[in-house]
């Protein structure tokens, strides 16, 4: 007997990547190639948001071209957000006004793209799904920047962001380099990572065999020593002339403050941090009296789609094709991941975990991948990253800029009265 033809539900959450969009476009291509099993693919606008409001997009109005065009394309297509919905029992009515908005547009298929808080919501969604006998197979699909998704060997976004550090690390240290004899000694580059070190990790790759560059990473895993960081530094400076510093904003002191705590709470409740690498910078000032420059990485690392790892694109394509397909298959509240079968050629395929071994668990950086000093990386942690950042995979370009694809996002009329307040 046939199975019946239900829509899907996608929805991006979270800060967005370089390549949440390759991850949207492995979504809606798998299900335009099951048109037996899926009939049309709704977008959430602005994440979860879209669904609880009834604010769908109709991605059948897009053509093959411009969903093919995702996969080249940075940011959140449909929109994103940061907003957790909390727990089945405290947000009973938000979790039941999405069973509704479901029921009333025929969606048999939810597809969440995002990272650990989006994975909670997934299973919630999931659950309370089967307790009102409404059947849906929710389906979780990885991406983060942070890299802090368990089980998966990788998340997608990171290892984009990372090629990104590791460039502009290198790039900056030649620049500071340059001007060292009587200008800048000290270059201090923030980067994103509350309490997972993983990118500031990747600027360590701006250093190799070929590229003897003095740096110091500033890892959320290792307390900050204000007295060995400075004395590192000034001996940095000493022996090579100039200094690179890769900081994480979530880098904490011995009395377990974030040191760039800015006194407020983001969307999903997490500290507002307000700039690491100006506290660094004025440590560096007021001790060692160098000339210093700083600057956050912010959301350019994360939207530099023309420097994308290939690595990164494929394994976010691969990823969205593997939601469809497990849900096709008749999986429900698992979360497809990447397998690392070999380091050196380095090859992956996917794999699979259990949203209940995903939801609200944070990998942070392992200490054997950390240098013995807590300032640089070991051997075995430039192995892990080194595949990640690799391949190139350039977006068109016209007239000197990438050609970035912009949709129509038409929306679908709504059936339900009335309105929904968040």
């Amino acid at each position: 007997m046939a199975m019946a033809l239900r829509n899907a539900f996608y929805a991006q959450s979270g800060g967005v990547t370089a390549v949440i969009n390759a991850s949207a476009c492995g979504v809606i291509q798998t299900a335009r190639q099951h048109g037996d099993r899926i009939g049309k693919v709704f977008a959430g606008r602005n994440g979860i948001l879209g669904a609880l409001t009834e604010d769908l997009i109709d991605t059948s109005a897009e053509s093959d071209e411009a969903i093919a065009a995702l996969r080249y394309t940075p940011a959140g297509a449909f929109g994103s957000c940061r907003y957790k919905l909390k727990g089945l029992e405290e947000s009973r009515a938000q979790y039941e006004r999405l069973i509704e908005v479901f029921k009333a547009h025929d969606i048999g298929y939810f597809f969440y793209n995002g990272g650990g808080d989006s994975a909670d919501t997934c299973l919630k969604v999931s659950q309370l799904s089967e307790r009102m006998g409404y059947p849906l197979a929710a389906i979780h699909v990885p991406k983060t920047v942070d890299n802090d998704l368990p089980i998966t060997d990788c998340c997608p976004g990171f290892g984009s962001v990372a090629k990104y550090i590791a460039i502009s690390t290198r790039e900056a240290s030649f620049d500071v380099a340059s001007m060292a004899a009587t200008s800048t000694k000290v270059f201090i580059l923030e980067v994103m990572g509350r309490h997972a070190g993983w990118i500031a990790a990747a600027g360590g790759l701006a250093a190799d065999e070929q590229h003897d560059l003095p740096l110091v990473i500033l890892f959320p895993e290792i307390v900050f020593d204000p007295d060995k960081f400075l004395a590192r530094v000034d001996a940095q400076v000493k022996r090579y002339g100039y200094c690179s510093v890769v900081v994480s904003e979530g880098v904490k002191g011995a009395d377990g403050r974030f040191l760039a705590d800015a006194g407020a709470k983001d969307a999903f409740g997490h500290t507002q941090l307000g700039g690491a690498a100006p506290v660094i910078a004025g440590l560096v000032k007021n001790a060692l009296g160098y000339k210093y420059h700083w600057a956050v990485a912010d959301y350019l690392q994360r939207a530099a789609r023309h420097i994308a790892s290939r690595t990164d694109v494929e394994q976010a394509y691969a990823l969205g094709k593997a939601a469809v397909e497990a849900a096709l298959a008749g999986q429900h509240a698992v979360m497809p991941t990447i397998v690392r079968t070999s380091d050196s050629p380095y090859r992956w395929t996917i794999g699979q975990a259990n949203l209940s071994e995903v939801a609200n668990v944070e990998r942070k950086m392992p200490r054997e991948f950390i240098s013995e000093d807590g300032f640089g990386i070991t051997a075995a942690c430039r192995a892990y990253l080194q595949p990640l950042i690799e391949g190139e995979d350039y977006p068109p370009y016209k007239n000197g800029l990438p050609d970035y694809v912009v949709l129509k996002n038409v929306p679908v009329a709504k059936k339900l009265a009335g309105s929904f307040v968040v």
